[in-house]
């Protein structure tokens, strides 16, 4: 089982951040894993909303120690960069907790990530060791994930999950019904309300997650 984080990052020497709050209102997302050769140090990053005078920020922006415009195709542009020695990348580490970086995506002020992580341990691992580096760092929200897959998994809480499996365990969701929802709160150790809103709310954001996004 594993764990599907979703955080902000922010540090004056976080890779591109001046470039960042100078385009505030850009989307810069990183193209994730696009070089297995860790010797190179190049990234890859797409690029919207933005005019040609984003290279001129690049050109000052101290986390660029090179870069070069490798496609432009209608509002979006890519580039390829290496970074300086002193810049701060928060893949460093996620590699090193045995993490991936699913997801990289700039806000006004710095980066938004989603990243695939063993456990909670390594999510905690990873917290502490952003607040020793002095990154400004706030944890959205995490789910489980079951198994590997390259779909959307679906984002249930710690709660959630637990109330849904003893529901499937115990055949609440079997006709007829083994257990009654007030059997079921009693050994999840929580009201019925409670154990009925879990699955409820759970339910209908692994239909989201699933079926309807297939429709989309």
């Amino acid at each position: 089982m594993s764990l599907i984080s979703d955080i902000s990052i922010d540090h004056p020497d976080l890779a591109l951040t001046p470039t960042i709050r100078e385009y505030p209102d850009a989307r810069i997302e990183v193209v994730s894993h696009s070089t297995t050769d860790p010797e190179t140090g190049r990234f890859f990053f797409v690029v919207s909303g933005v005019d040609e005078t984003f290279d001129r920020t690049l050109e000052q922006d101290h986390t660029v120690a090179w870069w070069t415009l490798v496609d432009e195709s209608g509002s979006n542009r890519i580039y390829q960069l290496r970074h300086t020695e002193q810049t701060k990348l928060i893949s460093t580490k996620t590699i090193e907790l045995n993490g991936i970086l699913l997801e990289c995506v700039s806000n006004s002020r710095g980066w938004d990530v989603r990243l695939h992580l063993p456990d909670r341990n390594a999510l905690a691992d990873l917290c502490a060791y952003c607040e020793r580096e002095g990154y400004a760092f706030e944890l959205h929200r995490m789910f489980r994930q079951d198994e590997w897959t390259r779909g959307v998994a679906a984002e249930l809480t710690d709660e959630q999950y637990d109330a849904i499996m003893a529901a499937y365990e115990e055949g609440y969701f079997e006709e007829p019904r083994e257990i009654s929802l007030e059997d079921l709160a009693a050994r999840l150790d929580i009201s019925p309300t409670a154990a009925g809103g879990r699955i409820r709310r759970g339910t209908e954001q692994l239909i989201r997650a699933t079926l309807a996004r297939e429709r989309q």
